[in-house]
């Protein structure tokens, strides 16, 4: 495509509804996030137990950089290895209840990285509304990539049949819908056929479960069930960076074969002493679940009572679908100027004619946060109390 192409692109893209804008945003030490320079409250983000600006998590940064400087200076397999990265990982299996952890940049790239390095010109089974990492890293593995309708047993059963050695694939937490997988029978569906079953949890662990481990708490599974799950640290940890949690000889080898490990700089390890102090609080303050919870309900029954438009989640990621794209982000905009920041999701995130407004809840929302949200929601959406 040369340039000309993509002013045309960038033409269509506008038109279709699906142009998408950054906004420069900054919180406050009141709570409220500036986005290009108004005040609102922030209804998006995935901070979810109100961690990311959390006291002790910035002196643990500052404590960590103190000791280690600002970066890691290399990859993991060379010298950029810290006796903060190799603690976080230690801490980290013991908190999912699995033999070994292994840090990664991101949630991407640990998803890109398992499924090149155990499915690689193999068979990946996949659930149609995974996140885009898991679906890329089946593609750019050079898997025959089969996908089954969303949360479908029977459907993950049957692209099964006939396959050895195959890897099923799913999120825990449906980052756009916000349910939860039927992970016990997925889990008995890939038992039965011999085949990998890899969770990532990004937006489940922290969050759910009474003691925050996720969505396989909450189904009661562990690692025999579940060989290979995937965290992130940027969600409900506040921090950055994600892992894989699994047996050691699984590790092991992703140490060995995954190349999105192996060729990446490592990160900073003053990122991992933040995140170190994050999971010991994740593990001591229950109250910050059991307040999202309790906000989970107040938002659901007041947006009942206003016959909004919610999908079935019991979760912190709450849709509210619009449809049209054009729709979607004229409410969007509309919620900005009476302060309320909420992401209008649209194609090809979510499918078309299910453009949607993402609201997000956090700990540090307040009952009157929520409640004047959903006016402005009934508001926006011509919804009325009845």
């Amino acid at each position: 495509m040369n340039l000309s192409g993509l002013a045309s692109s960038l033409r269509e893209i506008g038109q279709a509804g699906l142009y998408r804008r950054r906004r420069v945003t900054e919180r406050r030490a009141d709570g409220l996030l500036v986005a290009d320079g108004r005040a609102v409250v922030d209804f998006c983000s995935n901070d979810y137990l109100d961690l990311a600006g959390d006291p002790r998590l910035v002196a643990a940064l500052q404590r960590g950089a103190g000791q280690y400087g600002v970066g890691s200076g290399a990859s993991h397999l060379i010298c950029g290895h810290s006796p903060a990265h190799h603690a976080l990982e230690e801490e980290l299996a013991d908190f999912v209840g699995r033999e070994r952890a292994l840090l990664f940049s991101t949630g991407y790239m640990a998803n890109l990285g398992v499924i090149a390095a155990l499915a690689l010109d193999g068979v990946v089974v996949e659930d149609r509304l995974n996140h885009a990492s898991l679906l890329d890293g089946a593609r750019l593995a050079g898997a025959r990539l089969k996908r089954y309708p969303h949360g479908d047993v029977a459907g993950l059963a049957s692209r099964l049949a006939g396959t050895e050695d195959a890897l099923a694939a799913t999120d825990g937490v449906f980052s756009m819908d916000g349910d939860v997988a039927p992970l016990a029978a997925l889990a008995d569906v890939a038992r039965a056929a011999g085949a990998w079953l890899m969770v990532d949890d990004a937006h489940g662990l922290g969050v759910l479960g009474k003691r925050g481990g996720g969505t396989l708490e909450l189904a009661g599974l562990g690692q025999s069930e579940v060989p290979i799950l995937v965290g992130t640290l940027g969600k409900a940890f506040g921090s950055f960076g994600a892992f894989v949690a699994g047996s050691a000889d699984l590790i092991d080898y992703l140490i060995q074969k995954s190349r999105t490990y192996a060729y990446t700089t490592a990160l900073p390890p003053a990122v991992a002493e933040a995140t170190r102090t994050s999971l010991a609080l994740v593990r001591e303050e229950a109250w910050r679940r059991e307040r999202l919870a309790e906000l989970v309900r107040r938002f659901r029954d007041g947006a009942a009572a206003l016959e909004l438009p919610l999908m079935t989640s019991g979760t912190p990621i709450q849709p509210v679908v619009v449809g049209g794209n054009e729709a979607a982000l004229a409410a969007s905009r509309n919620l900005f100027e009476q302060g309320f920041l909420v992401t209008a999701i649209r194609p090809p995130t979510v499918p078309a004619g299910g453009a949607r407004l993402r609201v997000t809840l956090n700990a540090s929302h307040t009952d009157d946060q929520v409640a004047r949200l959903l006016e402005a929601l009934a508001a926006s959406l011509g919804r009325r109390e009845r």
